[in-house]
């Protein structure tokens, strides 16, 4: 998922990763259509192929968002979203036929943030708060062409110490102990310094240096979309489709998602346990109880007393992984 307000190069970001133009027939809306604009979703699939493996990704935009006069709660759309394909997923889940499910979850969430203010704005720290635990938060500073390098070091650390400040979480990468892995160490750690990736986008090929590259034209030369002095693109697109992308499905599953699974069953328990208290309340109190229906209310108890096992153990295993830094 991609969000943040208008014309700070989603679409170009999202056409420069997977090398496309998913966005041929877009509309660009004039100031009298953008002050009614609603947050919309809209979903894109495209296939790459990486290394000999194909790939089939979701693409989903959110075009409107933080566009309007009034933003309040303008995040919802993209939570409800979330939420949806938590739900559809916990409902294939739970079915019969659960050989072919279909994962709709969205694991990656990229959040454009403004290079012109002084870090982050009120509506992207609700924003980010109101999802922080529903999805993986990686931060963009987006359009970094518009800054110089002692700009962006020093936004870029802003932006840290207010994510840190709000309590705002963020995808936190893999932590390695084994000595065996001191170049995987090295990298995540020059991922980490890289919070929040400043990216620049382009669809179009310039010429510098004799090549033809990617990148941006200006008066005082080229700025290239893939140079790592320019941009941290690369850094971006390999720990998407790379390096991390398993464990951005991981997490996921591990930790978003069976928060939201947790949370359902808890409230189906309850649910459960008021429906059988307004039952009984309501029966006239019997004399006896006939042997049938003492063997129904001792399977009812029996169902009951599974369903809080199950959550309890979803509930350690929560605990368990959180300790473990997920």
């Amino acid at each position: 998922m991609v969000a943040g307000e208008s014309g700070l190069g989603k679409s170009t970001l999202i056409n420069s990763l997977f090398l496309t133009d998913m966005y041929k027939e877009r509309k660009v809306p004039n100031a009298e259509e953008r002050i009614s604009q609603t947050v919309d979703i809209v979903k894109h699939t495209v296939s790459i192929e990486e290394k000999g493996v194909k790939l089939k990704l979701t693409i989903v935009d959110t075009p409107g968002f933080g566009d309007a006069v009034n933003n309040t709660e303008s995040w919802k759309h993209l939570e409800d979203y979330i939420d949806q394909q938590f739900e559809q997923y916990f409902r294939d889940e739970s079915g019969l036929n659960r050989r072919n499910i279909q994962d709709n979850r969205v694991h990656c969430c990229l959040y454009f943030i403004s290079p012109y203010g002084h870090g982050l704005r009120p509506i992207d720290v609700q924003c980010m708060k109101a999802l922080h635990e529903k999805v993986n938060f990686i931060p963009i500073l987006a359009k970094a062409d518009s800054l110089t390098a002692a700009e962006r070091q020093k936004k870029k650390q802003k932006i840290r110490e207010e994510i840190k400040q709000f309590g705002i979480n963020i995808y936190q990468f893999l932590e390695y102990d084994s000595d065996e892995e001191e170049d995987m160490k090295r990298q995540d750690q020059i991922l980490k310094d890289s919070i929040p990736f400043a990216i620049i986008g382009s669809n179009i090929q310039v010429e510098s240096k004799g090549r033809r590259v990617r990148g941006r034209l200006y008066p005082w030369g080229v700025v290239e979309v893939e140079n790592p002095v320019h941009s941290d693109f690369l850094l971006l697109r390999n720990m998407l489709v790379r390096t991390h992308m398993q464990d951005l499905k991981d997490v996921t599953r591990d930790s978003h998602y069976e928060n939201y699974r947790a949370q359902c069953i808890q409230s189906m328990t309850r649910m459960v346990v008021q429906e059988r208290q307004r039952s009984l309340a309501e029966l006239p109190l019997p004399l006896g109880i006939d042997p049938e229906t003492e063997r129904l209310i001792f399977e009812k108890d029996e169902e009951l007393r599974r369903m809080q096992e199950v959550l309890e153990r979803i509930q350690e295993q929560m605990q368990s992984s959180q300790k473990g830094g997920c």
